[in-house]
């Protein structure tokens, strides 16, 4: 398959400098809305939300009040403030349907992961408006800030061509977009092989809190490996809730023609005859006697920084720090400043390679992705 350039949303190493304010419009007045109106709110400089779509008046107000931004109770209304697109937070099986809309008034779209929840609905939704290239999806794993440095690294060809990426992370599309991002592969087919393995494990974390107990509790493990072809693989390892479980470490192990990056640490050929080490290292602001405010500033490698935050003084998590970049660079290509961060047919890939996983998990057997309308 062809090469394909890794997501990128901003120079790692320099704050962005946008021309003017990123302007997105929600529709949805859940969690996930609520999520990007308050990176809008932690970066106002970078970002405002010009509307939110609430088709119920009472929701409306209270979003108005606690948000504090303009609703609108129709598309037309949302879309008259002119934003520079358009993100839709609803239900899993509305995502197509919304998405299409938008797109075939013209309109730009963020959509979520995934675009659509199967191989028909990815098919559906790229026959309506793949060729329009006014969908980028939201994708943002890859720029994470330790995420970002090591791609940093690998891009100066530190350590040779990558020809293997091992994930243990997050789930599916997620570590796959990570993988295929690393390993720099295009479109196309992928023989996938998955395994999954039940063990006990107490689960003592999740996203409504801590649950109280230490039981262990069967949890499912997924092993998977990728062969892209020439040359290049990857291997998948996911437990359940690994997102959340404190219990279960997130590892990353990128390796290449002369070296490796496993984690924070990079190993590679100086010369014929000297292999050396180097790290990742953090500035973290606000730990100990520093009063800066916490903060990552920046992250460096060998006395470089191959990552700065371009939103210090906002607070953000590393999480938080991905999606405001991601909106960030959307923004930019909406103005036709950037090009396209993480554009349809990359998701279509990465979901299609993700259900393959499952369905290779639930028969035993390989299974290779096809040839699809989003192919190189």
């Amino acid at each position: 398959m062809p090469d394909a350039d890794p997501v990128t949303a901003t120079d790692a190493t320099s704050p962005t400098s946008p021309t003017s304010p990123t302007r997105f419009a929600l529709i949805g007045t859940g969690w996930r809305s609520e999520f990007f109106a308050r990176l809008a709110r932690q970066a106002p400089e970078a970002f405002t939300v010009t509307g939110v779509l609430s088709r119920r008046a009472d929701r409306a107000a209270e979003v108005a009040r606690e948000w504090g931004v303009a609703t609108a109770a129709s598309e037309d209304e949302l879309l008259a403030a002119e934003p520079d697109f358009v993100v839709p937070c609803v239900p899993w099986g509305e995502m197509g349907p919304t998405t299409q809309r938008l797109a075939q008034r013209g309109v730009r779209v963020l959509a979520e992961t995934p675009p659509a929840a199967d191989l028909d609905g990815l098919r559906a939704l790229w026959s309506t408006v793949g060729d329009t290239g006014l969908v980028q999806v939201a994708e943002q794993y890859l720029l994470m800030p330790q995420h970002a440095a090591r791609m940093a690294v690998v891009r100066d060809g530190v350590i040779g061509d990558v020809t293997s990426v091992q994930v243990s992370s997050t789930h599916l599309y997620h570590a796959v977009s990570m993988i295929r991002g690393f390993l720099g592969v295009g479109r196309g087919p992928v023989e996938v092989r998955a395994q999954s393995f039940t063990a006990p494990l107490a689960n003592p974390l999740s996203p409504s809190g801590w649950s109280g107990s230490d039981a262990p509790e069967d949890l499912a493990t997924t092993l998977a490996t990728f062969d892209f072809g020439g040359q290049r693989t990857g291997l998948y390892d996911f437990t359940d809730n690994q997102w959340w479980n404190p219990l279960r470490a997130r590892r990353i192990v990128v390796r290449g023609t002369r070296g490796e990056i496993v984690d924070e640490r990079v190993t590679r050929l100086a010369d014929a005859f000297t292999a050396v080490e180097s790290s990742l290292v953090r500035r973290q602001a606000g730990l100990d006697l520093n009063l800066e405010g916490v903060d990552l500033q920046h992250v460096s490698f060998d006395g470089r920084v191959v990552w700065r935050n371009p939103f210090v003084g906002s607070r953000m998590s590393e999480d938080d720090l991905a999606v405001a970049m991601l909106l960030a660079a959307t923004g930019a290509w909406a103005r036709g400043e950037a090009p396209a961060p993480y554009p349809l047919e990359e998701a279509c890939e990465d979901h299609q390679i993700s259900l393959a996983i499952l369905e290779s998990a639930r028969t035993g057997a390989p299974v290779t992705t096809t040839r699809e309308g989003w192919s190189s």
